[in-house]
């Protein structure tokens, strides 16, 4: 397929780039992406894919737009308060990308949903704020075979890490999302962003770091997060990046 010249002058810095180039921009048309969640983190994550020019842009969530949701949920407006949170996210990327297509599904992922949904995409990205809906997400993604990249944000820090636990790096078995966190923590443990409060631009920076995880998977560049575990801290300012193995 050839691009159009409106494509060709949107792209032109992707173009420029010998990583990218026109292959790589193709890929990117190619592709289809699933996110969870189209909160903090999924705001900035669909944005970015969205500008990128990922082709294919499937969005989860059963949620409507809040207006305590706006003071990091960019993605949203004053406007869409109180509408469904996939309708109000793809008509921002109608108006940032009308060469994306966008596939909602106002649902919350669960056991009897996760394998359609998941088997569907090409990668997905978890920016979803409970615990559950997270192990689920990894443990069907790894049966499926299917590449997650997953963040996750507190008060004023963050995680990020990329799962392909069915592959080798060098010949040994990549770790899955269980050999970082073996199980859930008890309900309650961790108090939501409701009950403890989080700083706005935080999701901003995770959700363009699980971007940019996402577009290095698409385009086969660069080293990701697999096996490593990258710690943000806003407050100091602080990336730091720790390595963890498959458990025996």
């Amino acid at each position: 397929m050839t691009f159009t010249s409106d494509e060709i002058e949107r792209y032109s810095r992707h173009l420029l780039l010998a990583e990218v180039g026109g292959p790589g921009q193709q890929k990117l048309r190619a592709a289809r992406v699933l996110v969870l969640g189209a909160g903090g983190l999924g705001a900035p994550l669909i944005q970015y894919l969205a500008a990128a020019g990922v082709g294919t842009i499937g969005i989860v969530d059963d949620d409507v737009v809040a207006l305590s949701n706006l003071q990091r949920q960019v993605i949203h407006a004053t406007p869409t308060v109180g509408r469904l949170k996939v309708e109000s996210a793809r008509e921002a990327v109608a108006r940032l990308n009308p060469h994306v297509a966008i596939e909602t599904h106002p649902v919350r992922l669960d056991a009897a949903n996760a394998d359609a949904l998941l088997s569907a995409y090409d990668i997905v990205a978890d920016g979803t704020d409970n615990f559950e809906t997270r192990f689920l997400a990894a443990d069907r993604c790894a049966d499926l075979r299917r590449p997650l990249v997953t963040a996750a944000v507190g008060r004023f820090d963050g995680s990020l890490t990329t799962l392909l636990p069915w592959e080798t790096t060098q010949g040994v078995p990549n770790p899955g999302y269980r050999d970082l966190f073996p199980a859930p923590p008890p309900p309650g443990l961790v108090p939501s962003c409701a009950e403890a409060g989080i700083l706005g631009a935080l999701t901003g920076i995770l959700g363009s770091l699980q971007a940019t995880e996402v577009l290095k998977l698409i385009l086969g560049i660069g080293e990701p997060l697999v096996g490593r575990l990258l710690l943000v801290d806003a407050l100091s300012m602080r990336f730091e990046t720790i390595r963890y193995k498959r458990k025996a």
